[in-house]
């Protein structure tokens, strides 16, 4: 299955620089709190500073990156309430996305989501293969509305949150499924009701917010999530 957001073919060395660094951010290889040395950076990808600095004001700008004078660039985390933000804004783009992609599904589109939530399905524990799926399966479901704005701004706000969401499920107390969840929103497309499938979506994505938030809240926001934390007592397993 093509992935909503593949690389070109060619890439400026600005690009290359800020794709690495976004994923390296996204599987938590920089994690928050972090410095990222520009020098160090363009050693492993084979630039000069100038492309990586660039690449450094950009991933700011997305909220992902902190610039202060004398530290350089350091990796931001989320409070809890930029958490719930990005969470609402997601509920409210994708519900759209959703919603558009509705004249565009057909059959071969639904066999699709369906075989992504088998994938996530058989992850078996796999956190990191699991996320990857989960996101596969958002973003093939935003590619369908043929809106490339919209689901340019769906995709800043996963590279915000899946950090987050790859530490969340280490410590949630049930495994890593959201059947139920995923095939509530296949369901919706094939009932056909535009606002139901828009509600459906908000609904599943919103569904997530409270645990998450009570997390972490209770591992010190931001920078926390890890510390002295029992994996046998977290929350459950997340939704969206």
């Amino acid at each position: 299955m093509d992935d909503a957001f593949d690389a070109p073919a060619a890439l400026t060395a600005e690009e290359e620089a800020y794709r690495y660094i976004l994923q390296r951010i996204r599987v938590r290889a920089y994690a928050a709190g972090d410095r990222l040395v520009p020098e160090e950076i363009a050693a492993a990808i084979g630039t000069s500073r100038m492309p990586v600095r660039e690449a450094f004001k950009r991933l700011a700008g997305e909220g992902l990156l902190s610039l202060r004078p004398n530290r350089g660039a350091l990796v931001r985390g989320l409070s809890v309430p930029e958490m719930e933000e990005v969470f609402n804004m997601r509920a409210v783009l994708e519900g759209l996305a959703a919603r558009t992609a509705l004249r565009r599904i057909g059959p071969t589109h639904i066999g699709g989501l369906q075989r992504l939530i088998d994938v996530m399905e058989e992850c078996d524990g796999d956190v990191p293969r699991w996320v990857t799926a989960h996101r596969q399966f958002h973003e093939y479901l935003c590619r369908l509305s043929a809106s490339p704005r919209l689901m340019q701004q769906i995709a800043a706000l996963h590279a915000v949150v899946e950090p987050h969401m790859r530490l969340w499920l280490q410590y949630a107390d049930k495994p890593m499924s959201s059947r139920d969840d995923h095939m509530g929103i296949v369901q919706a497309f094939r009932a056909g009701d535009p606002a139901r499938v828009e509600a459906v979506m908000r609904e599943h994505i919103e569904g997530t917010v409270p645990a998450l938030s009570a997390l972490m809240a209770a591992s010190g926001g931001a920078h926390g999530m890890v510390a002295n934390k029992d994996p046998h007592s977290g929350p459950s397993a997340p939704r969206a």
